[in-house]
């Protein structure tokens, strides 16, 4: 079999069209295939982010709900500056109660701690070691939020088992709306 020049040109010809349908038409075509695989699948990894997002915002709302149930706690627990005079007479009958005389009370002037107010007072009150003990206790359990602090006692001089204790107490408190002290 001889082969002659057109028939050559010919089996070029049959080579060459799958060749450059290769070059030309289908590697292209691969490419950008490959290339929205990639773009599917990090859509698909930022899809993934989003839920997990999601997710925890639910999350956070209701971590958020839960905090502002404390909040709102620990804030029915703060009188109003108009009912601190109530509390003061609270603690000064707690003290009688519980066997001691009745305390001097020094109101010293009010400060602010952080949203709220505190009224520091200096009370002094005397009497038994567990009259003041239950005093204490009592004070503990009052619904609402105070602190003692600087707190100094003192034996009686007379030896009759009397102590004289001078303290800080502190009481929380928010202002009424639309006044201020």
């Amino acid at each position: 079999m001889k082969l002659s020049a057109r028939m050559i040109v010919l089996m070029v010809l049959l080579l060459a069209v799958p060749l450059s349908s290769y070059w030309l038409v289908f590697r292209p075509r691969d490419a950008r295939m490959e290339a929205a695989r990639g773009e599917i699948d990090h859509m698909k990894s930022m899809l993934d982010k989003l839920r997990l997002e999601t997710a925890r915002n639910d999350d956070l709302v209701r971590a958020n709900a839960h905090i502002k149930e404390s909040v709102d706690a620990i804030e029915a627990r703060l009188p109003n500056n108009k009912e601190v005079d109530a509390i003061v007479r609270q603690v000064s009958d707690l003290a009688v109660q519980a066997g001691l005389d009745s305390p001097s009370v020094k109101s010293l002037k009010p400060v602010p701690a952080a949203l709220f107010m505190e009224q520091p007072m200096e009370l002094s009150l005397e009497g038994d070691f567990r009259g003041f003990y239950e005093f204490l206790i009592k004070l503990e359990q009052l619904p609402r939020i105070t602190r003692v602090c600087d707190m100094k006692i003192k034996r009686n001089e007379e030896g009759d088992g009397r102590i004289k204790a001078d303290f800080t107490l502190s009481i929380y408190f928010q202002e009424a709306k639309g006044s201020k002290s």
